[in-house]
């Protein structure tokens, strides 16, 4: 910092010292008991820049200090205005390093799915390939190509997460029609495995974007069927309560392990039964809560080892999920 540019920050304080120095002269001048001296008053003069000058210096000094220092954590601030700035900087500092490491977050959630996503889609292409070499079972292609339909459905929707709020549109969505699309799209896999289908869909409509909401039930069938013995039952039903409607989507498959109940929405979590009995990205349920909280929905499950499980997607009735965006743009 030049000294030029020191004096004219500090023009404040030699204004203030210039003004209280004519007062005292003025005061004097027009006191009518008193003689005026000449050399009093350039004595005084003398005093009065000697100590504006000492003044001075110090100020520099201190200004030179406190630059030199900035960086420090003991520096002192020169003023409150300063102290104030200081404080804001390291607010910015605090945000801006929780920013950083939210994108950190996202990028290693981002690069451990895309991981995942091709270690799970060679499985389907070495069948195919497989295939190739071999006498092609119609339904077995079907099964592999729908499986990588499948991965692939998830891998968008995943990348779509982030510009949600860009790509939906609330509308009323009737339950059954939604319903029974994915129940078709799925009913090869439902002949194949001989699994009983009880649909209880009374006229139901819901405020929603029809394809997310889609995607979500789609999700849940796909975990049921692939967690469900052959033989087996999957029912879907409709309520209602005073506070919400419901989709009850129950199946009487092999159940959730008491310990892993708590983090079956999570990213990346597969869980034992995604372990032992079925090849799994984890991100299946994480992507339908996902999706479902920005549409102003939530998902719930009940299950026990052996005994099912019930999933619910609760659709509050006395909520605006349009507001919920705003709040979260402010």
């Amino acid at each position: 910092m030049s000294f030029w540019r020191f004096l004219k920050y500090e023009r404040p304080y030699y204004l203030l010292y210039g003004i209280a120095f004519l007062l005292t002269v003025a005061v004097f001048a027009t006191d009518p008991q008193s003689s005026w001296h000449w050399p009093t008053f350039f004595y005084a003069l003398t005093l009065v820049a000697l100590g504006l000058a000492a003044f001075t210096a110090y100020r520099y000094t201190r200004n030179l200090q406190a630059i030199r220092r900035m960086q420090s954590e003991d520096a002192e601030p020169l003023s409150l205005e300063a102290e104030a700035y200081r404080d804001t900087l390291e607010e910015s500092g605090i945000a801006h390093i929780r920013s950083l490491n939210e994108v950190q977050a996202r990028q290693k959630e981002y690069y451990d799915f895309i991981i995942s996503w091709f270690h799970e889609i060679k499985t389907p292409i070495s069948v195919l390939r497989l295939m190739q070499q071999t006498e092609v079972d119609p339904q077995s292609l079907n099964e592999e190509l729908s499986r990588i339909e499948h991965y692939v459905d998830q891998a968008l929707y995943y990348a779509k997460l982030d510009s949600f709020n860009q790509d939906y549109e609330m509308v009323n969505c009737d339950l059954e029609p939604l319903v029974k699309n994915v129940i078709k799209a799925h009913s090869k896999s439902f002949i194949s495995k001989r699994i009983r289908v009880r649909l209880d869909l009374p006229s139901t409509v819901v405020q929603s974007d029809s394809k997310w909401l889609l995607f979500i039930i789609n999700q849940i069938i796909t975990n049921s069927l692939q967690y469900t013995r052959d033989h087996g039952e999957i029912s879907v039903k409709a309520s209602e309560t005073n506070e919400e409607k419901l989709l009850i989507l129950r199946d009487n498959g092999i159940g959730i392990d008491a310990k892993d109940m708590p983090r079956i929405f999570n990213r990346g979590f597969t869980g034992l039964n995604g372990r032992t009995h079925a090849k799994s990205t984890g991100m299946g349920l994480y992507l339908a809560q996902e999706l479902s909280r920005k549409l102003g929905h939530y998902i719930t499950c009940e299950s026990a080892p052996g005994s099912g499980s019930v999933f619910t997607i609760h659709f509050p009735k006395h909520h605006d999920p349009y507001l919920d965006t705003l709040q979260r743009k402010e």
